[in-house]
């Protein structure tokens, strides 16, 4: 029997667990799906381990823009940590219950990586831009210093903002229903199920995270407006295309991680849509910490030759 023939249709006591219903699939497509999301588990956390391997080992990798990126990999490894595990077991049952202190645990770890994540892209948007529009000064602006300050700022705020939540949430009463349907504990549906009242929650909401969100948007914008201006002003072609060539492993990261987040939480599906939003979740949450190190190792020739000078190493 699934989790939806199960759902009553009222239920106003205190709830002490959820009951996250995941994709509820046939057996077939359980079997393909958990076996997907175990490949793709397993590649993430080899992909992004190795950038941050990668980073440490090489001597001329030791540069802000790989600093910044071997973060970025932490936070992904981190992030899908958070999730991918717990939803391969969904998979398998569907379904699973959680308490509502282990809910909001998933949603802390989830939420702080995810967070430190747009600070860490906002800052490599920065870099790109003081590494094309001011060359001469990048050595001295870019300063290991100043750059480690970002890093521990960004891990920090990311921390303290998702506790704020953390707390809000551990405050509230959940009578409505202990039915999530999803497959994580994701801020919106844990609102949703709350009999308390979330003025304060939504207020802080309103107050911290869409400023936030959109200031980081507008400054990455702002950035590669300057940088694109820049480029064209390079007479030869050769430095055209060798100046773009250090930002589009950037901007191709940017443009998928903030293209799932908007669709999720700033333009949200309408209330019949829930499993387009767990599609779209599923992509924000498992596929792009999968693209990140493809992406960068794809395109960034750095990182393709540490990648075989590492493996011919091995073979001598």
């Amino acid at each position: 029997m699934s989790f939806h023939q199960m759902i009553p249709t009222h239920n106003q006591s205190t709830i002490p667990e959820f009951l996250l219903l995941g994709f509820q699939l046939q057996h077939t497509s359980q079997i393909v799906l958990f076996s997907t999301l175990l490949l793709v588990y397993i590649m993430t956390v080899m992909g992004n381990l190795l950038i941050i391997i990668l980073v440490s080992a090489t001597q001329y990798l030791r540069s802000p823009m790989y600093f910044f990126l071997s973060q970025l990999s932490s936070c992904d490894i981190i992030l899908t940590t958070s999730i991918i595990p717990n939803l391969l077991y969904i998979t398998l049952k569907n379904g699973i219950s959680m308490s509502v202190s282990q809910c909001i645990a998933q949603f802390n770890f989830f939420s702080s990586s995810s967070v430190t994540e747009c600070f860490l892209l906002t800052i490599m948007s920065y870099d790109r831009y003081v590494a094309v529009c001011k060359p001469l000064h990048y050595v001295k602006i870019m300063n290991f210093p100043f750059c480690l300050s970002l890093v521990v700022f960004s891990w920090i705020l990311g921390f303290l903002l998702t506790l704020i939540f953390s707390i809000l949430l551990s405050n509230l009463t959940f009578c409505n229903s202990k039915y999530i349907d999803h497959f994580f504990c994701d801020l919106v549906p844990l609102v949703q199920l709350s009999c308390s009242d979330t003025t304060v929650l939504q207020t802080v909401l309103i107050v911290i995270v869409v400023p936030q969100t959109v200031s980081e948007t507008v400054f990455i914008i702002t950035t590669y407006v300057c940088i694109f201006v820049a480029v064209q002003r390079i007479s030869s072609k050769t430095g055209r295309e060798k100046a773009f060539s250090t930002c589009s492993s950037h901007l191709s990261v940017v443009c998928t991680y903030y293209g799932t987040l908007f669709a999720i939480y700033v333009f949200p599906s309408g209330k019949y849509s829930f499993g387009m939003n767990k599609i779209v979740s599923l992509i924000y949450t498992v596929v792009t910490p999968l693209l990140n190190p493809v992406i960068y190792s794809l395109r960034n020739q750095d990182i393709k030759a540490a990648i075989v000078k590492s493996l011919e190493k091995k073979r001598c």
